[in-house]
């Protein structure tokens, strides 16, 4: 199907903002910490956990290791959603997009 010019080249257009898109999140690293630092917790902008660093005075409390563990991944999960909204927010801002599509 053959497509008006116009239409062809926004839809280029789109691509190409994707795939840009798609290089600046890859970019993303974060790191969090729970338990005023006893676990750290990094990730990139695809969330996943690239390093993780455990004080070993909670080395022997599994339950609380566990706890700080998870509250260090959620917090990185969030400051990896908190950055891709920052970068494809100033590249979509200037679109006119309705608020919250982005």
């Amino acid at each position: 199907m053959k497509m008006p010019g116009n239409m062809q080249q926004m839809m280029q257009q789109a691509q190409k903002m994707q795939q840009k898109m798609q290089e600046e999140i890859a970019q993303i690293r974060v790191e969090a910490s729970a338990g005023g630092g006893m676990v750290t917790v990094t990730m990139d902008g695809h969330k996943n956990v690239t390093g993780v660093k455990i004080d070993p005075e909670v080395a022997g409390d599994v339950e609380m290791l566990q706890d700080l563990f998870m509250a260090a991944c959620n917090e990185a999960t969030k400051k990896v959603d908190d950055e891709t909204q920052k970068k494809v927010g100033g590249m979509l801002g200037g679109m006119g997009l309705p608020p919250g599509l982005i």
